[in-house]
């Protein structure tokens, strides 16, 4: 019998990148697990909670437990930024709160990333994926540093047919986005991104695969700003791919 799993889409991808989530429910369901979508999901509360108002993530994130706690199922997440939020924040932020914060480890407890899903819970590393190219990989922020995720993706990535991984130069620096902090910092997010393409550039490979709608966002816009024929992608849209 297929699992039953909780989709928290991501708001970017739900506003900015709907192929994406449609992506990850084909690669879930050809995982064997069965996809269920709450319409009501709005924001982690990642981009309040990073800016320091508290108050308001703590409102947002409230949501998202009322939102899920009446369902069943692991809540997979494609973006380890979104994810690490529910995991690890989600609990800080009701630290003391008797009422919430026994509903946040609920659901803390029961959030995957995306690949970590796949490769740990599920036990699956080959999706029967087939993708004709040349690929780098970029490992994001939160992902690597804060999940620890990273033999994931790539095991997964290393399994597609066809597909030539290329390893990227200091893959595990960040490209300068960091939600609020390109925002914030627009110099030396625009600084971090100029060195992160020039090491796209040295691996010859049309394409950076991401774990992260984000980053994938931040790289595409300074590909293009440079005139750069690179693009960025989700992992999941190489791992829907078949022959």
């Amino acid at each position: 019998m297929a699992e039953k799993v909780q989709l928290f889409v991501t708001c970017i991808v739900d506003t900015l990148y709907p192929e994406i989530g449609e992506a990850v429910v084909q690669v879930l369901e050809r995982a064997g697990s069965s996809v269920e979508f709450q319409p009501q999901q709005t924001c982690c509360a990642q981009p309040a909670f990073n800016a320091g108002l508290h108050s308001k993530a703590r409102k947002m994130a409230e949501h998202t437990i009322k939102v899920f706690e009446g369902t069943t199922g692991p809540l997979v997440v494609p973006s380890g930024s979104c994810a690490g939020m529910i995991r690890y924040h989600y609990p800080a932020l009701f630290e003391g709160d008797k009422e919430w914060l026994p509903r946040a480890k609920a659901l803390a407890d029961r959030t995957y990333e995306f690949t970590e899903y796949l490769v740990d819970k599920l036990g699956v590393d080959d999706l029967e994926a087939c993708f004709p190219s040349k690929i780098t990989y970029h490992s994001s922020c939160h992902l690597y540093r804060e999940m620890g995720i990273d033999r994931q993706p790539r095991l997964l990535l290393k399994n597609v047919r066809e597909l030539e991984f290329i390893e990227l130069p200091e893959t595990t620096d960040c490209c300068g986005f960091g939600g609020v902090f390109s925002i914030e910092h627009p110099e030396i997010s625009a600084e971090m991104m100029k060195r992160k393409i020039t090491n796209i550039e040295t691996t010859g490979a049309p394409l950076v695969v991401t774990c992260d709608a984000g980053c994938m966002t931040n790289i595409n816009g300074g590909l293009h700003r440079m005139g750069k024929p690179q693009r960025a992608v989700h992992i999941a849209e190489i791992l829907a791919r078949t022959r």
